[in-house]
């Protein structure tokens, strides 16, 4: 029972934890944006997966201390490298997508845009023969509103190319979150999240090579954003999400999640004084609401009868 309790707490605290720091990322991104995006997006996600090294063997010797003894278990490579493979790819899909997005639009468009994950992620449950509940169709249509106004400028029905990447963007997360759902209840969750990034950096080092021209001193010169999202983005609150989502039922940790994009806003406004648009700001309103809207149970629309 403690340890069940200890779990509702853990779980949203993890969750929590991975919005905030994901939205401080938001910045790190964008200001590492010059160096290339497959550049940017490979080495952090290498670096990511380098800290957590010690923490997997770490973790591993722990699982096996607990065991009695002659029940040590040997570490589970084909699990892990399957599951790595799985969930680094949609990882390294979407990553790439919206770390392309920073050239052309704000960050917090950019974060607001990139939750719209939150409300595809029910949505494609239909298609894994997963029931919607109807609120979830009130807050796509809601969802769909808000990004008109976030998206289109006022008189032109055309959406810019750093909304349309960061629309793919949230498809790939999409898929990312539906992928760690099945597979962090059966592998170890820090090793899960190293192999993860592994596969996402190598994937993106290969296309950083065909695609781009990297230049050793941009590198280095952007070494703050990407030990930033390196260490705090991908090693901390990639794993915190998989922590989160052991601990905490899905539409709760999609809840919590989400709020990456309002802290992408406050930390772009502070630390590189963009701000939007009043129009903008509506429909990032909108959104939240669309957002917020998919994860409340449909049983708090049903008046119960009186006894």
């Amino acid at each position: 029972m403690a340890q069940k309790n200890k779990g509702k707490l853990l779980g949203p605290f993890y969750c929590i934890l991975a919005a905030v720091v994901w939205g401080m990322s938001f910045v790190a991104q964008s200001e590492g944006a010059y160096i290339g995006t497959f550049t940017f997006n490979g080495i952090r996600t290498l670096i990511g997966g380098i800290v957590l090294i010690p923490l997997v063997i770490f973790s591993f010797r722990k699982e096996n201390a607990a065991l009695p003894a002659g029940e040590k278990k040997k570490f589970p490579f084909k699990d892990v490298l399957i599951g790595g493979i799985c969930c680094g790819i949609p990882l390294f899909i979407g990553g790439n997508l919206q770390q392309h997005a920073f050239n052309y639009i704000e960050v917090g468009k950019v974060g607001f845009i990139t939750a719209l994950y939150m409300v595809l992620v029910p949505v494609v449950g239909i298609f894994l023969k997963q029931k919607a509940r109807f609120n979830v169709w009130i807050g796509v249509a809601f969802g769909v509103v808000g990004l008109y106004f976030l998206s289109i400028p006022k008189g032109d029905f055309s959406i810019g190319k750093g909304e349309l990447i960061t629309i793919f963007c949230s498809f790939g997360f999409t898929a990312h979150i539906l992928v760690i759902d099945h597979f962090c209840k059966k592998v170890n969750n820090i090793a899960l999240s190293c192999a993860q990034f592994f596969v996402a950096g190598i994937l993106s080092i290969i296309c950083m090579f065909i695609f781009e021209e990297p230049e050793f001193d941009a590198v280095v010169g952007a070494y703050v954003p990407l030990l930033y999202a390196g260490i705090m983005s991908c090693g901390v609150a990639f794993t915190a999400q998989i922590f989160g989502q052991k601990y905490t039922e899905p539409a709760v940790a999609s809840l919590l999640l989400c709020l990456e994009s309002v802290f992408a806003v406050l930390f772009g406004w502070l630390l590189l004084h963009q701000t939007l648009s009043a129009r903008e700001l509506f429909g990032c309103l909108i959104m939240f609401i669309a957002i917020v809207f998919t994860q409340i149970p449909s049983d708090k629309f049903v008046l119960k009868k009186k006894k």
